[in-house]
């Protein structure tokens, strides 16, 4: 079976992708990883191999030696894109390496973002792949549905509250709250990535629509499913423009990682995004149309898996 290698792998959105391949069993997937963990391998249930991204030529070296024909990247290039960079820059020099999937998992960014932390290594990533022979597609899924069935869902990601703190019972809906976007949950995101391993070409761009709703439509469901109303504030785009939200108490914890102010800066970044229709994908075709086989959650079952009693 073709070799995948899974940058990322064993936590977040590669973890998922991962578990995708398996369940579909067309491809072997191994999973790339700064360190070595025999525990963690085991837990997986695919070989962990250590990567020194900061190194090319080893990665040349370890995408031939293990015949890697797709590198599928989940790294968090938040901090600094280097990584994906070398990446590939490694996948183009492979005499094995064809295809490569950036780690987008989102929407792809407009030059008017060319400022916003999150989307400058993914904006410099795709730069670079356009300079390669190798087939790539980023892979559009808008906003993970996960967030709104946490802790009780399965998921790999890290819990983040954006727009609806459903502990709290409290909103602060960006803009009017009437542009629709894109909802998906990880674990489908995994079954259809699996599944594109299996198309011959990709397009540059690949869509996974879990269901379009705008937020005004998600709060909605949430009162419905927690069975009580919500304390609602309105930022406006203004607001969101300077870098500031409403804090919510979902928010807090994050400060033990990033200061308060760049906590805010990346929630309106993103929040933004909606009210600017970034989210509000229309493809002609989706991978939903392709394989008609997976079924996504909706977000009104997330909310019942995570809320109802």
């Amino acid at each position: 079976m073709p070799v995948v290698a899974i940058v990322g792998g064993t936590q977040s959105i590669g973890r998922a992708v991962l578990e995708g391949i398996q369940e579909r069993g067309t491809d072997t997937a191994i999973v790339l990883s700064r360190k070595y963990n025999k525990e963690i391998e085991q837990e997986l249930g695919a070989r962990l191999i250590a990567a020194d991204y900061d190194d090319v030529t080893s990665l040349v070296k370890l995408l031939e030696e293990n015949n890697v024909e797709t590198v599928i990247s989940g790294t968090n290039n938040f901090t600094g894109g280097g990584a994906e960079i070398n990446l590939i820059r490694a996948s183009e020099l492979s005499s094995t390496t064809k295809r490569f999937i950036p780690s987008v998992w989102g929407c792809r960014y407009g030059p008017d973002k060319s400022d916003f932390p999150a989307a400058m290594p993914k904006i410099a990533s795709e730069k670079e792949l356009e300079k390669t022979s190798l087939q790539w597609t980023a892979v559009c899924i808008g906003f993970f549905l996960d967030y709104f069935g946490m802790p009780k869902v399965k998921s790999h990601l890290r819990p983040t509250t954006m727009v609806l703190d459903i502990v709290a019972a409290k909103a602060a809906i960006p803009g009017s709250g009437d542009v629709p976007g894109v909802f998906t949950y990880s674990q489908d995101v995994g079954k259809f990535v699996a599944a594109l391993l299996t198309l011959p070409e990709w397009e540059k761009e690949s869509y996974i629509i879990g269901e379009k709703l705008t937020w005004s439509e998600c709060l909605r469901l949430a009162e419905d499913v927690r069975g009580t109303k919500f304390d609602v504030t309105y930022d406006s785009v203004e607001l969101l423009k300077s870098g500031r939200v409403t804090e919510l108490p979902g928010h807090v914890p994050d400060y033990e990682y990033y200061p308060k102010e760049q906590v805010q800066a990346i929630i309106a970044g993103f929040q933004l995004l909606f009210e600017e229709g970034y989210m509000d994908f229309k493809p002609k075709q989706t991978l939903n149309n392709l394989f008609p086989d997976i079924r996504a959650v909706s977000a009104k079952e997330m909310l019942e898996m995570g809320w109802k009693l």
